[in-house]
């Protein structure tokens, strides 16, 4: 496929999505399949075909819609009502109600439970019209494992655009001027990272996608692989143009086999039409990708453990330098950024550096995704400008406290991030303000805690999950985190002593400044953003006293 025929298959893709009156999306994502939407789609599609309705009505699965424990969710488009909790026993009324009568069956709106009148039109609900999608964009809408669908919602026409009109140096130039920063966790200036990439001579670089995502609560990276792969493969060929790499790698946990499915998919199809392989497009520029599956190591979602683990070797960290940059997989320079980043760079070459630059706050710009999670409403996955409050996110976006209940704390960045208190209700979500109170982003995980929570208990469970997943490389790590958890336990279980807090005080300072990599050093942020914020708690605990 040439630049002409690129063009010619999206015009005529466009052509025959707008044959059908109608599109009903069924959210096809891991959590809504988990809740019986295989099962719905086909009942779906039998009941449109025996009502003769099928030249005028499409049926397609899609990712996820974001309301995730409203699901299964069906979304009417063009009208933009979206129906929650469906089974199979709701399809024959809302056909007949939303297809045949053309009004919706109000009792299945989304968050129909929650509002005195639910909105039609879902877009127009607080939960949607506070987001600003643009990593998600089209997740819920397009079928993802389609390239035809793909195309109509201009698929690599980014990808096109610059093997037709820019260099390398004018790709990496308007990733820097979006000021966009690695959404994996770290928050590194994505541009920098390409440049350097870039500079260092070699004849073989490597691209590689790190969604080896495991933080407890986190499903962000697995819901943009699931709902648009091809966006994410599309990011990954045009960071290989720039930084002048020829080959990529798409490291993907083993525990998210709908994520893997669909991405490999992604690939075959992408290289039968020409978009990957050699000579792209009709280009001097040739990319081929490949998955590599992760076996379930946390630490593995640290970038040097993860190329040990694509070389075939065990997933365990090394010091630094040399960074990958320059010396990464086989020894090559080779650029690393997450899920999210890669889908976020597709909108940046279509709309410009500066647009994207101009969403979020000074120091922060974009957007971020969030899985929401924990004691709220509308639990599932969002996507904000950088800068919204955490107020607006759990009360206007998330619907508030389940049961009623008080908003106590909120856990950001997973086990390697810190708990925000009440007090930090206000709170702007980036990268500075989290860190400033004891947290991180992290890569997005978000869980919401009622008045309920022992927080004390709270950073036992963060601290076990790190021992367990310490890689025991190094003594800081694998010694300190279990004697941290050990510590916690005994306070938690308040059988503990003064003297047993001032040693978890004193044990959190040496581990994270000695460990070898950032799971031993984050490990005990958890422990020392509840000290900060709810010592009283820790101080309750003592028996002692």
């Amino acid at each position: 496929m040439n630049m002409q025929e690129l063009k010619l298959a999206r015009d005529k893709a466009i052509e025959k999505k707008g044959f059908y009156k109608q599109r009903i999306a069924v959210c096809c994502g891991a959590g809504c399949i988990s809740s019986g939407a295989d099962e719905l789609l086909k009942k779906l599609q039998s009941e449109i075909s025996e009502r003769g309705l099928q030249d005028e009505v499409e049926i397609v699965p899609t990712g996820c819609m974001g309301p995730c424990n409203q699901g299964p969710l069906l979304k009417c488009l063009p009208e933009h009502t979206i129906y929650q909790k469906v089974d199979c026993n709701n399809i024959a009324a809302i056909v007949k109600s939303q297809v045949v009568e053309k009004k919706p069956l109000e009792d299945l709106l989304l968050f129909a439970d929650f509002h005195e009148k639910p909105f039609v039109n879902a877009l127009e609900d607080p939960y949607f019209k506070k987001q600003l999608k643009i990593a998600l964009k089209d997740c819920g809408d397009i079928n993802p494992e389609s390239l035809e669908d793909y195309l109509t919602v201009d698929g690599y026409q980014a990808l096109s655009n610059v093997l037709l009109q820019c260099s390398p140096e004018e790709v990496i130039a308007e990733v820097k001027q979006s000021r966009m920063r690695g959404r994996g966790g770290a928050g590194y200036p994505t541009g920098l990272k390409w440049e350097t990439v870039y500079k260092y001579v070699s004849p073989q670089k490597y691209i590689i996608c790190n969604g080896d995502e495991g933080d407890p609560g986190a499903f962000m990276d697995r819901s943009v692989l699931e709902g648009n792969p091809h966006r994410v493969l599309e990011g990954m060929a045009i960071a290989g143009y720039a930084v002048g790499a020829s080959k990529g790698y798409a490291y993907i946990r083993g525990e998210y086999p709908l994520a893997i499915k669909r991405f490999e998919m992604a690939i075959k199809q992408a290289k039968k039409a020409g978009l990957l392989g050699s000579s792209i497009l009709g280009s001097e520029f040739s990319f081929e990708v490949e998955v590599r599956i992760g076996a379930g190591a946390f630490v593995c979602g640290e970038e040097t453990a993860l190329i040990a683990s694509i070389e075939g070797k065990r997933g365990t960290p090394r010091p630094r330098p040399p960074f990958p940059a320059e010396s990464g997989l086989w020894g090559k320079p080779t650029l690393i950024n997450n899920v999210e980043t890669f889908a976020g760079i597709v909108p940046i070459i279509l709309q410009g550096g500066e647009w994207y630059s101009e969403i979020g706050t000074a120091k922060s710009a974009g957007t971020k995704v969030f899985a929401l999670a924990g004691k709220i409403n509308y639990a599932g996955l969002i996507e904000v400008p950088m800068g919204t409050s955490l107020r607006e996110i759990v009360y206007d976006i998330g619907g508030g406290i389940q049961g009623g209940g008080q908003f106590k704390a909120a856990q950001t960045g997973g086990p390697s991030g810190g708990c925000i208190p009440v007090t930090h209700l206000d709170v702007k979500m980036d990268y500075e303000s989290l860190t400033a109170l004891g947290s991180i982003m992290g890569s997005g995980g978000l869980i919401i805690m009622d008045d309920a929570a022992d927080m004390v208990d709270v950073a036992r469970f963060f601290m076990e999950f790190c021992m367990d997943e310490s890689c025991g490389k190094c003594v800081p790590c694998r010694v300190g985190t279990k004697m941290m958890h050990d510590l916690l336990k005994k306070l938690a279980d308040k059988k503990g002593t003064s003297i047993d807090l001032e040693r978890l005080e004193e044990l959190a300072v040496y581990v994270k400044e000695t460990s070898l990599c950032g799971l031993g050093a984050s490990a005990p942020n958890p422990l020392l953003s509840t000290l900060r914020h709810f010592r009283h708690e820790y101080e309750n605990s003592i028996n002692d006293k």
